[in-house]
């Protein structure tokens, strides 16, 4: 059985390396999205224009090139069980700040949000993934023994 949850964890792994190289393959493209969607609250623009002043770029290309690191490094790192816990529990927030940035499916009308709908409950289901592995943690605990070592 601990084989199929480890050959399951990096299969599962495999849409957030896959999500975040595309990212950094296509900065650009990520930014103009990022833009769109994301306003940076005033309490943070003073932050942000410090970061964009060091960095030499606008927030969402140093946005973009952060979400898409970020999602290799969670997705390696589940996937080899190093830490996964720990990253399930960040990528739980991430996604659920995908379904409310991205996939905000209840400010269209249908019949048009349905592709929009579908994402959101697929990154729903992702999260519920991320949920089992921070729950199963390591894996399978061995049965406890008494002192006569019965199980």
């Amino acid at each position: 059985m601990p084989g199929f949850i480890t050959f399951g964890r990096v299969l599962f792994a495999v849409i957030f390396i896959y999500t975040g190289a595309t990212k950094l393959f296509g900065i650009p493209a990520t930014a103009d999205l990022i833009a769109a969607k994301v306003t940076i609250p005033t309490m943070l623009a003073p932050y942000a224009a410090q970061l964009e002043a060091a960095a030499k770029m606008p927030m969402p290309q140093i946005l973009a090139i952060a979400a898409g690191a970020f999602e290799i490094l969670a997705g390696v790192m589940i996937a080899l069980n190093f830490l996964g816990r720990f990253f399930a529990a960040l990528m739980i927030i991430f996604v659920g700040a995908t379904i409310f940035y991205f996939h905000d499916f209840w400010n269209q009308t249908p019949p048009d949000n349905a592709k929009t709908l579908i994402d959101a409950l697929k990154n729903l289901s992702i999260i519920g993934a991320l949920f089992m592995i921070f729950g199963y943690g390591k894996g399978p605990k061995a049965p406890e023994q008494n002192a006569y070592g019965d199980i």
